[in-house]
């Protein structure tokens, strides 16, 4: 999977949709069918079920993969508690290309509230890209406390700001 469609969260790494996506049609993605097993409703705990199959042809012979996914208020973001036929159709359509492609990791699409509370973390992460994008700040990992982010310096925290000053340049 190219590199762009690579997330690091927390130690851990995680692949996107698109990169699944991406994947599945070079390796010869024919279809995507979704269908709805369950609509949230306050009898169920406003809890979506979806199931996808993935059909891939190569050579003349296809492959079939299925994958189920749900989306409930408990297990999505906030701001995805709308959302919830959609969250559960995608989650279910990445389960599916993952076992297309062979991809063990985890999407990110498939994450919940875990990735609310990273993002959370991230935000200043973000803030200090942003103003070495415009050059108003640098570096500092010597002290106690970064400059940029006032996140705890330290080796995980030095290796993310010289990511985020890469990522500037």
């Amino acid at each position: 999977m190219k590199k762009e469609f690579l997330i690091e969260r927390q130690g851990r790494t995680f692949c996107l949709y698109a990169g699944l996506l991406d994947l599945a049609t070079q390796q010869g993605l024919k279809s995507i069918a979704t269908e709805l097993i369950q609509a949230p409703t306050d009898a169920n705990n406003r809890v979506a079920i979806c199931t996808a199959t993935i059909v891939l042809e190569k050579d003349g012979i296809e492959r079939s993969f299925s994958g189920l996914g749900d989306a409930a208020p408990n297990n999505v973001t906030p701001a995805m508690q709308n959302c919830l036929l959609r969250m559960a159709e995608t989650r279910a359509k990445a389960r599916a290309l993952r076992d297309a492609v062979n991809i063990g990791m985890a999407a990110m699409e498939e994450l919940g509230e875990e990735a609310e509370t990273d993002q959370r973390l991230d935000q200043p992460v973000r803030a200090a890209r942003e103003q070495l994008q415009r050059g108003t700040r640098t570096i500092n990992t010597s002290g106690a406390v970064c400059t940029s982010c006032n996140a705890p310096a330290g080796k995980a925290h030095a290796d993310r700001c010289q990511a985020i000053r890469a990522e500037a340049a």
